[in-house]
């Protein structure tokens, strides 16, 4: 028995290093080792807000969240916020004026290196290049089974190895194939947080274009969400945070979803009108190619002169009707996409949908099999973009490592 370890995590990402940590602060005595299947721990951390580690945001509330998962907010709320547990890690954090908290260094290493030397003090073990593959339950512990063939005995085990997204950094979802012979059922499983795909050829001399705008997602003519802010354009998909925050719909309304964005967010369509005949008295003599570059990028604005008037761009400004003129103004302020999907994996940031939280019980513990706690994007919650994924990989990684040390109580000395 001596060779059994206490807690045996798998997958030693963001929750799967804050539980490795909360479980010595319990419990000091117990053997905590961290399983993971690539060279080294939190290479999917490193590539986190473009390498800033953005880690939190001071704005949380349950709306930035979905998924099955109900006690989100009450998870999160009795564990410390990421400025607090960071900060006990002897890392400063300030947040920005969107509410976005970063590490002062902007670098994700320091969110490493931080998490790393204090798992290193409580002598918590990183087993590297250990793919588990399977849970064997015993009557007095767990085995797990590594694709090699090497059996892992311990007493309990948190599942940290999260789900589909960024495939490149380790996170495949086998492991939540694993559960599913654990008595463990999934929700719909889709990209989130990533880009959405349209049309390849309504996107045609948009590539690289950036615009401020509001995006409103329709599914059969009801406003599902809207946001504001930087919407990019690539040359199959829509981008930008406000797009990412939409990606989550896909699993709800596939194939059912319209984008429709206002690139005019700042005016009504009366004030974009009275905008336009401004434009063409002042540029009346020049040809319609010039109709809208006082306001929006050349090739944004060729596009939209071309898809709403189908004249040629070679006629004078001072040549087009009024009823022109309104139905480009409709078109800025209703530039509509349907969606066909979400972006690849290697795209996504999170995974929408996960093992639904009806399998866990309010301590993120197995309802099929105790002894096991789920944390992190394995779990069927993702939020939107700004923080709030990390955010919940550290209150549930925090939660589970608790939960699971606690109930180690009366076993060890």
């Amino acid at each position: 028995m001596s060779r059994i370890t206490d807690i045996a995590i798998i997958g030693g990402g963001a929750s799967g290093l804050a539980a490795a940590v909360e479980a010595k602060n319990i419990m000091p005595q117990a053997k905590v080792v961290i399983l993971e299947k690539l060279d080294r721990v939190g290479k999917k951390l490193l590539a986190t807000g473009n390498g800033r580690c953005n880690l939190s945001n001071v704005n949380m509330s349950f709306e930035h969240y979905h998924g099955s998962v109900k006690n989100v907010m009450r998870i999160i709320n009795s564990t410390p916020s990421a400025k607090e547990f960071f900060g006990s890690l002897g890392v400063i954090c300030s947040a920005d004026t969107k509410g976005r908290v970063y590490p002062k260094s902007n670098a994700a290493s320091t969110i490493l290196s931080a998490l790393r030397l204090r798992a290193a003090e409580l002598n918590v073990v990183e087993r590297c290049g250990f793919e588990a593959n399977f849970i064997e339950s015993a009557a007095d512990c767990f085995r797990i089974l590594s694709t090699s063939g090497e059996k892992y005995p311990c007493k309990r085990i948190i599942v940290a190895a999260g789900g589909y997204a960024a495939p490149q950094y380790g996170t495949d979802g086998s492991v939540i194939r694993l559960l599913r012979s654990k008595g463990c059922h999934t929700t719909k499983i889709c990209p989130a947080v990533a880009p959405l795909r349209v049309r390849p050829e309504l996107l045609k001399g948009l590539k690289g274009i950036r615009a401020k705008g509001r995006v409103m997602a329709y599914s059969g003519g009801r406003l599902l969400k809207e946001e504001v802010g930087e919407i990019q354009f690539t040359d199959s998909a829509l981008s930008g945070i406000c797009v990412f925050n939409m990606a989550h719909l896909v699993s709800n309304y596939d194939g059912k979803l319209t984008l429709r964005l206002d690139l005019a967010a700042d005016m009504d369509i009366d004030q974009l009108m009275g905008y336009l005949r401004i434009i063409q008295y002042q540029r009346g003599s020049h040809t319609t190619e010039e109709l809208l570059t006082g306001l929006f990028p050349r090739n944004l604005a060729l596009y939209l002169t071309k898809r709403s008037l189908g004249r040629s761009l070679t006629d004078e400004i001072s040549s087009l009707r009024d009823t022109e003129l309104r139905q480009l103004a409709q078109l800025i302020k209703n530039l509509d996409f349907n969606v066909l999907g979400s972006a690849s994996w290697k795209e996504a940031q999170v995974t929408s949908g996960g093992i639904s939280g009806d399998c866990v019980d309010e301590r993120l513990q197995l309802r099929s099999e105790k002894g096991i706690f789920l944390c992190g994007e394995i779990l069927d919650v993702d939020g939107d973009c700004g923080g709030y994924n990390l955010q919940w990989a550290w209150s549930s990684g925090i939660f589970a490592g608790r939960n699971c040390a606690e109930s180690l109580r009366g076993e060890l000395k």
